[in-house]
This record gives structure tokens, C-alpha cells and sequence, in this order.
């Protein structure tokens, strides 16, 4: 790996490396990771700075994600099918669309038993950074547009889904 841009191949040949264990694991070695790097991130950087970079590789995994793992030729109505069935097999999320608005091709979403934070004690702010970019990524390199996602609703706010608004940008 002497590149430092991320290539869905550096994921490596999971079941020749891992033939006993597998490609799962526990959701809390996902957070260790995920709280620890975000933890370091802010004391580097600041919290803002963090979460802009949280979101960063969010929007890259979730480009890489749907290139590899969606079809982008199908309409809109299958391709959220696609994305709902990819992200419970794969144990991201339960993925719900809420509203949709193909005029200006807006949407709200919720996604629960996420990775990021389901379970977690309140704290009053949004933590779902990463997702953000994630669904972000998913939209762009779906519609070939650009997006802005926001959470609105999270688990450590004290709601029981996460909830994003994603809106095309002019």
C-alpha cells in the first residue's frame, strides 16, 4: 500500500486472511476504533476540524461503497431498495426513507441500530459525522450531483434513530 488514496482493493482478500474468523466482528471493536480516531482527531485538530474530517472519509467510503457494492443504473425507487437491503446485510444500519422529493431530489432518512451510535448515553450533540459523508458519498456517485447531508436527529441527543436531511445542491 504505498498510496495514500484509499482504492476499495486495500480492503484486501478478507476470507484468505481471516479463513477462521471471518469477515465479522463486534460492533464494539468498530467503535473502539471509530471514538478512539475521533478522540485524537479533536485533540489534534479541534472539533470542527474533526468532524469535517470525519465526514471527508465518510463521503469517500460511501462513494467506494456504492461503486462496489450498488447497481447506479437502476432508478431511483430500486436503487433505495438496493441501498436499504446492502446496509442490513451488511449490518450498517436499517435503513428508512422518509421523504422524497424527486423534483429537487431531496430526501429525509433515518437510519437505526447504526454502527456510530445506537446505544449510546445522551450527550446532546449530533456524533453521526462519518455518515453523514457516507450517505453523501452514496448520493453523489448515484446521481452524479452534489450534496449536502446533515443530521438532525441522533441517538446521543436523545432520539432512537438517526435522522439526516440530504439536499442536491445547485
Amino acid at each position: 500500500m504505498a498510496t495514500t488514496e484509499f482504492d476499495w482493493s486495500q480492503l484486501g482478500d478478507i476470507q484468505a486472511g481471516r479463513p477462521n474468523l471471518g469477515g465479522d466482528t463486534k460492533v464494539a471493536v468498530y467503535r473502539l476504533m471509530q471514538y478512539t480516531l475521533r478522540s485524537v482527531l479533536e485533540k489534534e485538530f479541534g472539533e470542527e476540524r474533526m468532524r469535517l474530517l470525519l465526514i471527508q472519509a465518510g463521503l469517500k467510503a460511501g462513494s467506494e461503497f456504492c461503486r462496489n457494492l450498488l447497481d447506479t443504473s437502476l432508478p431511483l425507487g430500486a436503487f433505495m431498495a438496493q441501498v436499504q437491503a446492502r446496509l442490513l446485510e451488511l449490518s450498517i444500519g436499517v435503513l428508512k426513507v422518509e421523504k422524497v422529493d424527486t423534483e429537487c431530489m431531496n430526501f429525509v432518512v433515518t437510519v437505526s441500530e447504526d454502527l456510530d451510535c445506537s446505544g449510546l448515553p445522551v450527550g446532546g450533540n449530533t456524533v453521526c459525522d462519518y455518515d453523514e459523508g457516507f450517505i453523501q458519498g452514496i448520493f453523489e456517485t448515484y446521481t452524479g450531483q452534489a450534496y449536502e447531508v446533515k443530521e438532525v436527529d441522533c441517538w446521543s441527543t436523545g432520539e432512537r434513530t438517526c435522522r439526516f436531511n440530504i439536499h442536491q445542491l445547485p
